[in-house]
């Protein structure tokens, strides 16, 4: 078990000489205060702001109602009863706290970083708290015993012990895909390694396969397994061959790895860590530094007294975290009371696989990962297709009056890649479900994973579109066909944040949700035809395919899982696929971009088709989708290059006629956005003069 300092008895939240607590932190130390430096290329704020970095140690009560949902939260007890933690915390603040607005970010990290904190919350005063929730430490190559501003945040948290210290074991299984040569490579979930370990280094206690392909469906071909005595656990190279120098996190072959080939093992590991903690870790640090005043020694809240509401959001896999957060009902304090006003996923369309027995949370639903059980709707829908009974996200924090107004946004990656779709028409994909009031949902058409780099010389060949694909991300999926998609996030999240600034603190509501809606007619079955996608040159005539799309599959865990919260023991390495359900995405105009989303400048005015997809061309993903890489297609520049390359889009010159002509589409659609409330003023005028700059048809 890891061995983490008692914490000092007694302290309610927000009281912090009050002995009735059951879980709280009891103590936090200040590491590192630093200044904070405007950001490169940004103007000076007029306020002065600080970084102010730390540890909190907290303490569980099992037992109480709040944290008896944690799996094995009863087999991680120290002597005394109490299940302790320690994680890390990062907070940006003004150095003057008169000058703080009242209102807190509390930020999720994702895989242990902090994503920069935006000029414009420094503008209004606004203060940021970041802290460790991830227990495996996947996003940091070691735990120090010291936190840092600059660093990446962490937790640690105890594994579960059987009867007597017992080890407790389970099968896990880890993959290998697009590595060749002799050397060895590691188990990686997604960007970092698989957090569990085999009891033993002994290759006939598990099961190495090698495959060579497998598609969207789950079907697997030509699978054999390899002998025990052809791999080692062991780290291997060129100058130690095979059997190598024995090593738990690696794997070496006698004959090499073969990139057009998958490789899948199965091990039993010890020692479990009890992730779940990680829920009730973040929901005790967000209500510490807002209530507080100090901890149970003394030590003052840097922020006490400064917070008056309160938003977390998280992208991608944090967002994720933050969906399965408020599921399980953490979003309500030890002492009753709301954590956070309001919550805002971030192109996060499923709930982390984090509660459950050998759970994997830095995974992004490659195959065999967890995250897309159970309801991913937000109010109460049944699930007849895999059998559940009605039930939705907020279905906790209704019954205890502790929901938060939320914002959800998404892209096109997030319907192709990352599951998204079953979250708006539910596993049968037969009606639009209903949002509450407290919830708005918005489509960022035809974007990659949190969006490209904006501007509009990106879209021009030669100019600032490369020449070649992306790399795709994933576990080593391999590099695309197509250049990356340049369509922007960024002037579409400013006027969100604004928007929800304004209800969480003031009581005014957003613009009401847009997304594409199968009442509307805008969503299909995610294939090329339903979709009405053209065929457009460097693109195979079928793509998108009928199998491109990465569905939710209907896995079997084994009898001690829970999928309904996505918590338990899941006993089946890997997981039975029972079934994959039905996935729909938005339909395209002529030019294959995506209808039903916000009003974007460049996709008012575009220059070339922007996908949410993109195709991997070679190894082991060949031909099949770039995991949630997007790319782009371009316009041809006039009629006669697109009569050259079978274009059936209009070029940019019969589009715009010139580079004025160019520049006044752009104003409209600025003129647009602005009007229905996705894009600010400054934004607005920002973008014309980018566009008057730009190089198109010059």
């Amino acid at each position: 078990m890891i061995k983490i300092q008692t914490a000092v008895a007694a302290g309610l939240l927000g009281l912090a000489l009050c002995a009735t607590s059951d879980a709280r932190v009891t103590r936090i130390v200040i590491d590192e205060t630093v200044p904070l430096s405007a950001p490169a290329g940004g103007p000076a704020s007029a306020i002065a702001y600080e970084q102010v970095a730390g540890r909190a140690f907290g303490e569980l009560d099992p037992k109480h109602p709040r944290n008896a949902i944690i799996q094995d939260i009863e087999l991680a007890k120290d002597a005394d009863g109490k299940v302790r933690y320690v994680t890390s915390f990062v907070i940006y603040k003004p150095v003057d706290m008169s000058k703080a607005s009242g209102l807190l970010w509390h930020d999720v990290p994702n895989r242990g970083r902090v994503f920069p904190y935006a000029p414009q919350e420094r503008a209004f005063g606004d203060i940021m708290l970041a802290s460790g929730w991830q227990g495996d430490n996947s996003g940091a190559t070691s735990v120090r015993p010291k936190a840092s501003a600059a660093g990446f945040q962490f937790l640690q948290v105890p594994v579960a012990r059987g009867p007597g210290g017992a080890p407790i074991t389970g099968e896990v299984f880890g993959r290998i895909a697009n590595r060749s040569g002799s050397a060895s490579q590691p188990l990686i979930v997604l960007f970092h390694p698989v957090p569990y370990k085999p009891v033993s280094l002994d290759t006939s206690k598990a099961k190495l396969v090698s495959r060579g392909r497998e598609n969207q469906r789950g079907e697997v071909f030509d699978e054999v397994t390899i002998p025990a005595n052809d791999w080692a656990w062991a780290r291997c190279d060129a100058n130690n061959p095979f059997p190598g120098m024995p090593d738990s996190t690696q794997i070496c072959l006698k004959n090499g790895f073969d990139a057009a080939r998958l490789y899948q093992v199965v091990f039993t590991a010890a020692d479990p860590y009890v992730l779940g903690i990680g829920f009730a870790a973040w929901r005790d640090v967000g209500a510490f530094f807002k209530k507080a005043a100090a901890d149970d020694s003394g030590t003052p809240n840097p922020i006490a007294k400064t917070i008056t509401h309160s938003i977390t959001r998280g992208i991608s896999q944090s967002g994720n975290y933050l969906r399965g957060w408020l599921h399980l009902g953490f979003n309500q304090a030890e002492d009753g009371s709301t954590v956070h006003d309001g919550l805002w996923p971030i192109i996060a369309g499923r709930r982390i696989a984090l509660n459950f027995r050998w759970a994997q949370p830095d995974g992004a639903l490659e195959l065999y990962q967890a995250g897309s059980e159970g309801p991913q709707w937000w109010l109460p829908h049944p699930d007849p297709v895999r059998g559940h009974p009605a039930a939705g996200i907020l279905d906790r924090c209704t019954a205890t009056r502790t929901c938060p107004k939320v914002i959800e946004h998404f892209g096109s990656a997030e319907v192709w890649a990352l599951k998204l779709t079953p979250e708006w028409v539910g596993a049968d994909a037969k009606a639009d479900l209903p949002l509450p009031d407290t919830v708005r949902r918005y489509y960022i058409a035809s974007t990659t994973h949190g969006g490209g780099a904006g501007g509009f010389d990106t879209s021009l060949p030669g100019v600032g579109l490369p020449k070649t694909g992306v790399t795709c991300p994933g576990n080593n999926f391999g590099t695309g066909a197509l250049p990356a998609n340049p369509m922007p996030h960024t002037q579409t999240v400013n006027a969100l944040r604004v928007h929800f600034r304004n209800w969480v603190m003031k009581g005014m509501p957003p613009p009401p949700s847009r997304y594409p809606t199968l009442a509307q007619g805008q969503l299909a079955d995610a294939n090329k035809v339903a979709i009405g996608f053209p065929t457009l040159p460097g693109l195979r005539p079928t793509v998108p395919e009928p199998d491109f799309i990465m569905p939710v599959h209907d896995y079997d865990w084994g009898p001690q899982f829970n999928a309904l919260d996505g918590s338990g023991i899941a006993s089946l390495a890997p997981p039975r696929i029972k079934q994959s359900l039905k996935m729909l995405a938005p339909k395209v105009d002529s030019d294959g971009n995506e209808v039903g989303g916000v009003p974007v400048v460049l996709l008012g005015a575009p220059l070339g088709t922007y996908l949410g997809w993109n195709i991997a061309i070679g190894g082991f993903h060949k031909d099949q989708i770039c995991y949630y890489a997007g790319g782009m297609i371009p316009f041809a520049r006039t009629a006669e290059e697109g009569k050259a390359s079978n274009d059936p889009r209009p070029s940019l010159q019969e589009r715009y006629g010139s580079h004025d002509g160019y520049v006044a589409a752009v104003a409209k659609a600025a003129a647009r956005a602005s009007a229905e409330g996705f894009l600010l003023q400054e934004d607005a005028a920002a973008l014309v003069n980018a566009a008057k700059a730009s190089a198109v048809l010059r």
